[in-house]
């Protein structure tokens, strides 16, 4: 029974939801966005579970102390501070709540951001060097493109931005609709294997 019957809600809605893509019908319509509203608050409950597991997982780490366990107090201040202050104090412009978010949570996600800029230069390196005929024409498609997008490849030649822009219309949009093409068909059997019950893995157990 504990597999049966989320097997079966799920085999109801997936079929509902996939109707109501080829059917226009007011009740199929008006049913699907009661179910939209149902999904927000559903959301709403697995963010609290979400801020639940991180309390649980954190504080054990904090209880035995292990590896940078500092960080998770951290962790736990700051949910409990902006949480905190969220209810307290409103989140409207110049509330406590928008001047930490503003002032500590932007400004270390413009860090990280910026620090991945190098891991991708250190990708790009290895990516572009010269080993073999594939490696060649990526390099040099690469650097047209790049080229191309800068005032410096107007200033070199007209040619460069016009390659640059015949590159990214039609080769690269080629190769990014078969990917696109890809990721859809295996949606689609990722979908259909759940909805008859053959993928089970979201039940907690193996598939």
């Amino acid at each position: 029974m504990k597999t049966r019957l989320p097997i079966a809600i799920c085999f109801i809605f997936g079929i509902f939801t996939l109707l109501q893509y080829f059917s226009k019908h007011p009740t199929l319509t008006a049913m699907y966005a009661e179910i939209l509203d149902w999904m927000q608050i559903i959301f709403v409950f697995t963010l609290l579970v979400g801020v639940i597991t991180i309390f649980k997982i954190h504080s054990g780490k904090i209880s035995r102390k292990e590896s940078n366990w500092p960080y998770s107090i951290l962790t736990v201040l700051g949910i409990v501070v902006m949480a905190g202050l969220g209810f307290g104090y409103g989140t409207d412009y110049g509330s406590p709540f928008l001047w930490i978010f503003q002032n500590i949570q932007v400004p270390m996600q413009s860090t990280m951001f910026a620090l991945l800029a190098f891991f991708v230069a250190s990708a790009a390196y290895r990516g572009f060097r010269f080993r073999n005929k594939e490696a060649a024409v990526l390099l040099i498609t690469a650097i047209i493109v790049m080229l191309g997008r800068v005032p410096l490849g107007h200033q070199i030649s007209d040619l460069i931005p016009q390659t640059a822009e015949w590159i990214i219309d039609n080769p690269s949009t080629a190769a990014k609709r078969g990917i696109l093409i890809g990721i859809g068909l295996g949606s689609i059997t990722t979908a259909l294997r759940v909805i008859l019950g053959i993928e089970r893995s979201y039940l907690g157990g193996r598939s």
